[in-house]
């Protein structure tokens, strides 16, 4: 069976195409390497440089492939921002061209890459899928958009899908080409931020006093390996004319104050931290539920913060 991966050369997609290879899949990959590494990529996968954008290289990185692992898109909060209108060219237009193609070629089947930043700010905690979905950003309202596509697509043409919405991904996957892990620039995901944090650059802690057990804000990670295992269990228990929204996380948080500390045993030194401001629309608490990843993809997690903090710290070089 082959699986077309687009964005597969990023840090999610290139673990994705990793863990599929092992597994016995064939691989296709379609991806533009705007934020990408083709040095990432094992050569027993197919590469197709280019862009979801283009119907014409969709159409040819959709050639023997029985599914799709969607994770191509632009993908930071800031940026969209600023580029409301390139976030929603690329990541719902592109989308829309992604389907279009996989319904010429009557493939059925797709996973995609959503995000917890479809819920906004939450007014409970765990989130759960039903959830209200209020995103505060052009990015949370493109991955909106693109459930809600498949939502359409679904029913009117028979498409089996799954959009898996998770939290802060971390952690990295050591290969025998080296360590698959994140290559941001810049940098904005805490656990890498907190492991470079020196005393001339030392990472801030937004708010010590919010109403959690240490003051800090709490967030919920999940390390990249078992994100990529609730995909492929995911595309195992797709159903035709059906489309599913499940949460991807840890199931529980994970404080700022507990990462640096965590950081602090794998390094065996301190961190420096700087005590900041709180940011505006920061909630105090997101953390996933994952009730429905365990009933409908027999998923946990097996992997804790320290694993994710080690694996990081090793794939830097500062281990």
């Amino acid at each position: 069976m082959r699986i077309l991966v687009t964005g597969g050369a990023g840090y999610i997609g290139a673990t994705a195409v990793e863990i599929l290879l092992q597994q016995g899949f064939d691989v296709s990959v379609l991806d533009d390497l705007s934020s990408g590494f083709a040095d990432a990529l094992p050569s027993q996968a197919r590469f197709i440089e280019g862009t979801i954008l283009n119907m014409h290289t969709v159409r040819e990185a959709l050639t023997g492939a029985s599914a799709v692992i969607h994770f191509a898109g632009k993908s930071l909060v800031g940026e969209s921002v600023q580029k409301p209108d390139l976030y929603r060219d690329v990541n719902v237009h592109g989308t829309r061209v992604l389907l279009e193609e996989m319904r010429l070629a009557n493939i059925k089947q797709i996973v995609f890459s959503s995000s917890a930043a479809t819920y906004g700010e939450p007014t409970t905690t765990p989130i759960t899928e039903s959830a209200p979905t209020q995103p505060t950003s052009p990015y949370g309202e493109t991955k909106l958009a693109i459930d809600q596509m498949l939502t359409k697509e679904a029913s009117a043409h028979g498409l089996a899908a799954i959009s898996l919405r998770y939290f802060n991904v971390a952690g990295s996957m050591k290969t025998e080409r080296g360590w698959l892990r994140e290559r941001h620039n810049p940098e904005t995901h805490l656990i890498p931020n907190v492991l470079h944090s020196t005393a001339d650059h030392p990472v801030k802690i937004f708010g010590s006093d919010w109403p959690t057990a240490d003051g800090t804000c709490i967030r919920d990670y999940i390390h990249v390996v078992d994100l990529i295992d609730a995909h492929v269990r995911a595309l195992r228990v797709l159903k035709d004319s059906h489309h599913a929204i499940i949460n991807i996380g840890s199931g529980r948080g994970y404080s700022v104050r507990e990462v640096i500390d965590s950081a602090q045993k794998v390094l065996e030194r301190p961190i420096p931290t700087l005590d900041s401001p709180r940011r505006d629309g920061d909630p105090a608490v997101l953390v996933a539920s994952i009730e429905l990843a365990e009933s409908l993809l027999n998923w946990r997690p097996s992997r804790d913060l320290a694993q994710m903090v080690t694996d990081t710290a090793s794939s830097l070089e500062l281990l």
